[in-house]
């Protein structure tokens, strides 16, 4: 049987199983946390840790005492007079039902979705499960593109050590904005990614490899905010980068990334993103000579 990998999902811990314990409860070393073991990756190749699911402690039950037996009353009589008045109270409560919308609506028709009338089909909104970001590993900050997959998640990863999820993306005047938070302006926490004013049609359907040794590659730029105050992070040359761009519609560009920084704190973005195409901004006009 095989063996795989996946994290803790309460501390990011790394633990090893294989095939026959999945969904078996394991604790984890560090955090002593019990956790539900998944199911093995269809790829055996595959580079990013899954994560496990915490088990989630459930209260015993309590089963009712059983009732004490209720000693039988002797029979009684039902008077014919009483019986008469039940069928009668019976009959009067089902024309009440059946003629109710007559009786206390004749003056309209009840709104559909009020209480009277209430819209067909569930109207329950649940929320999408939350995007798992995984520590910086040896499986996911590789400065190697030899062999890498895209992961199907909506794009996300760590920068400067904290975690980052893909919010907003847009594409204008050769320039691909990565940011969390969807406030337009200067990027306070994302990546931006320079290809030298190139247009948004000569990107569409193009797939970008640069090597950690490329002389000639794209600028990119990691942003991220301290004690209310923007940092940032150029790097020109010694990154991996791997960009699939797929196809222009209605004004967006879909695309996939991995990319990974050589920084001390192993920086790194991967997955799906679906960039806004905005348009270049135009230049200032010059003001009329006196």
């Amino acid at each position: 049987m095989s063996e795989f990998k996946y994290a803790c999902p309460v501390c990011g811990q790394h633990m090893k199983c294989d095939t026959s314990q999945s969904g078996t409860v394991m604790e984890c070393p560090t955090c002593l946390q019990k956790i539900v073991a998944p199911q093995a990756p269809a790829d055996p190749d595959q580079k990013f840790i899954i994560s496990g699911k915490k088990l989630e402690d459930r209260p015993k039950p309590t089963l009712p005492s059983p009732a004490a037996p209720v000693p039988e009353s002797p029979q009684r009589h039902f008077p014919m007079t009483a019986l008469i008045l039940v069928v009668f109270i019976a009959f009067a409560g089902a024309a009440v039902v059946v003629f109710h919308d007559k009786l206390f609506n004749s003056g309209g028709t009840t709104a559909p979705g009020s209480a009277a009338n209430p819209p067909a089909g569930p109207t329950t909104n649940h929320p999408a499960p939350p995007v798992v970001i995984p520590h910086a590993s040896d499986t996911n900050w590789l400065l190697n593109l030899a062999g890498m997959n895209f992961p199907e998640m909506p794009a996300a990863g760590r920068i400067h050590g904290r975690d980052f999820l893909v919010e907003r993306a847009t594409l204008q005047s050769g320039t691909l904005t990565l940011r969390q938070g969807g406030n337009r302006g200067s990027v306070d926490f994302g990546v931006v990614i320079n290809f030298s004013g190139v247009p948004s049609e000569a990107l569409a359907g193009q797939s970008i490899h640069i090597p950690t040794n490329a002389t000639l590659a794209a600028r990119v730029t990691l942003r991220w905010t301290e004690t209310d105050q923007t940092l940032k992070d150029n790097f020109e040359t010694g990154y991996a980068l791997r960009l699939e761009f797929g196809t222009l519609e209605k004004n967006h560009l879909s695309g996939k990334i991995y990319f990974c920084a050589p920084d001390d704190e192993k920086s790194y973005v991967a997955g799906t993103f679906n960039a806004e195409i905005r348009k270049p901004k135009s230049a200032a006009k010059p003001k009329p000579q006196p």
